[in-house]
């Protein structure tokens, strides 16, 4: 069997960027172990796949280790590869998703995810967190994913050299670490060694649980950010109730078949 693949750049205008997503469209689903299989083969942060569904579509993702239950960058690289690759024509596509459905709009030259919120809880500083950052926390809190650390500088979260054995023993997807931005709101880097993934270049869904903590840290709903990766991403943010609106550039990189 012969399938299209695309690979998309999301949250980034550089062709080297952002977080790179292979976008794999389908009929029908393929098993759950052939999907993580090709998952591991393209060996990318995200391999997501989508299928129609009515009007709108259904989308699952993968990590090259495990399915995931939400990914920000993937999704909008596959609304990029819809819009500009599979003649979709309407402004606003939706995703039904293990998240529920997801609504993503062309916005000029951005894309705009609307995601739920996923608001964290603070809990007591955790000995474990500060062993695999290195570095003691200000405040630690915790997601329905992720454990979240905030730290008091960019400069710190430019320096974090984590240690990656410690944050796999984290009872969570990963870690989430956080600090005002000298240029922008705030910025952030990701670990996620849990999922196959030492440092995700660019999370969308980790600023589900970063905007509803850093808009009431600043008293306002529209926030500007950078994942500090080596890739870097650039994300503009909006809380807007229950939900977090991520807009962001995409571009792509690959176009393709493979056989299985």
């Amino acid at each position: 069997m012969k399938l299209k693949v695309y690979i998309a750049n999301a949250f980034s205008e550089k062709k080297f960027g952002g977080n790179p997503a292979a976008v794999v469209p389908l009929k029908e689903w393929l098993s759950d172990m052939l999907m993580q299989q090709i998952a591991a083969q393209n060996n990318l942060p995200e391999t997501v796949y989508i299928i129609p569904e009515g009007d709108d579509y259904a989308i699952r993702w993968f990590t090259p280790a495990v399915e995931v239950s939400l990914c920000g960058h993937a999704t909008l690289a596959s609304a990029h590869i819809m819009f500009e690759h599979l003649r979709y024509i309407r402004e606003q596509i939706i995703f039904h998703s293990k998240s529920g459905p997801l609504k993503v709009t062309r916005n000029q030259d951005k894309i705009t995810l609307d995601f739920p919120v996923d608001e964290p809880e603070k809990i007591p500083n955790n000995e474990l967190v500060n062993k695999s950052i290195g570095i003691k926390a200000r405040e630690v809190y915790k997601s329905r994913f992720e454990f979240m650390a905030i730290l008091d500088s960019q400069e710190e979260i430019e320096k974090l050299k984590p240690d990656l054995a410690l944050v796999k023993q984290l009872p969570s997807l990963g870690l989430i670490v956080t600090a005002k931005g000298d240029k922008v709101d705030f910025v952030s880097r990701c670990f996620f060694p849990q999922s196959g993934i030492d440092e995700d270049p660019v999370t969308g869904s980790a600023h589900v649980v970063m905007v509803p903590y850093w808009a009431k840290q600043m008293g306002k709903t529209k926030l500007s950010a950078i994942q500090l990766s080596a890739r870097k991403g650039y994300i503009d943010c909006e809380l807007a109730g229950d939900r977090v609106l991520m807009s962001g550039h995409a571009n792509t990189y690959l176009e393709g078949d493979f056989y299985i």
